[in-house]
């Protein structure tokens, strides 16, 4: 019991640590996509950053707008936090303690309730602006939980498992994004709009909604709200790279490293879609998740029963 306490707080420790420079790694990535320099001030090749921007925060005066409701309003980031530390609990590491027999219902049941963290943010705010964004996030968000069960199911029907892990091994000799490579991009599209980055950030607009649901908040809030956020960008890389670019080795390290350059490379896309497309029309949005992603997923669903069915009898 000891040693999963420890082996999780230690995972917490290493996800913030990597939240952290992942902000850098954003910073320095949208720099030179769009030529220029990006943090260099402060320390060598602004390396430190990460934690000059965490001092700051956390020093800040913690604001409390005169019309909001207390409880809620500083109980979201903290609920927004945990529940983003919570999926971290599916790291399929070979050190881990425990894992999950039952790993993508829990990661579909987790994710289901983020929504409730930006409602919850937006509404206890009592600003108009933040009560727009949270109402777009969530309508953002339940459109697109919608799509990414159903991708979840492909993976599920061809190995036959819940474990994010057997998924894994089961790649060994191909990835599954050769065999459903529509179905991947599809994949990760959603990721970017379950994740409300750019160019989906409709809840963070702040050419129409100045910053969006988190607009009231300040110093320690909104520190928890983007650690949470970037928590979660970092698990929708590793479940990308765990899906689809799954595969074991019997070489301890190199299977390790290979697996962590797999997300750093998911991650590194996220930054790169940033840098590199416009804001999407909301109603295009929309279309695309209802009129698009959905029938095209039940499609493939109902071909590969059929396929399954086939081979079997």
């Amino acid at each position: 019991m000891y040693l999963s306490i420890i082996s999780s707080l230690l995972t917490y420790i290493c996800v913030l640590l990597a939240v952290a420079f992942f902000t850098l790694l954003e910073r320095k990535g949208l720099s030179y996509i769009q030529i220029r320099k990006g943090p260099n001030k402060v320390g060598v090749a602004g390396l430190p950053q990460p934690i000059a921007d965490a001092a700051k925060l956390l020093t800040k005066e913690i604001a409390k707008p005169t019309m909001a409701n207390y409880s809620p309003y500083f109980g979201a980031p903290i609920f927004s936090f945990v529940l983003a530390l919570l999926l971290w609990q599916l790291y399929p590491s070979l050190y881990s303690l425990s894992y999950f027999k039952w790993g993508i219902l829990f990661f579909l049941c987790v994710s289901s309730l983020n929504v409730y963290g930006t409602l919850l943010a937006g509404w206890a705010s009592n600003s108009k602006y933040a009560l727009l964004g949270s109402l777009r996030a969530i309508a953002q968000t339940i459109s697109y939980e919608i799509s990414m069960a159903l991708i979840l199911l492909f993976p599920l029907f061809l190995v036959g498992t819940f474990s994010f892990i057997e998924i894994k091994e089961s790649q060994e000799y191909i990835w599954l994004s050769f065999l459903m490579f529509p179905v991947s991009l599809m994949w990760f599209v959603t990721c970017v709009a379950e994740t409300n980055r750019a160019p989906f950030d409709f809840a963070e607009g702040e050419s129409e909604l100045v910053s969006g649901f988190n607009i009231e908040y300040g110093s320690a809030g909104f520190a928890l709200i983007f650690l949470a956020e970037y928590a979660n960008i970092l698990i929708m890389s590793l479940l990308s790279a765990l899906l689809f670019f799954g595969g074991s080795s019997m070489i301890i390290f190199e299977s390790d490293i290979a697996f962590m350059l797999k997300i750093l490379f998911f991650a590194f896309v996220f930054i790169w879609v940033r840098g590199s497309y416009p804001r999407f029309r909301y109603d295009l949005l929309m279309n695309l998740t209802w009129k698009s992603f959905l029938p095209a997923s039940l499609c493939f669903l109902l071909l590969i029963y059929i396929l399954s069915y086939l081979l079997y009898y």
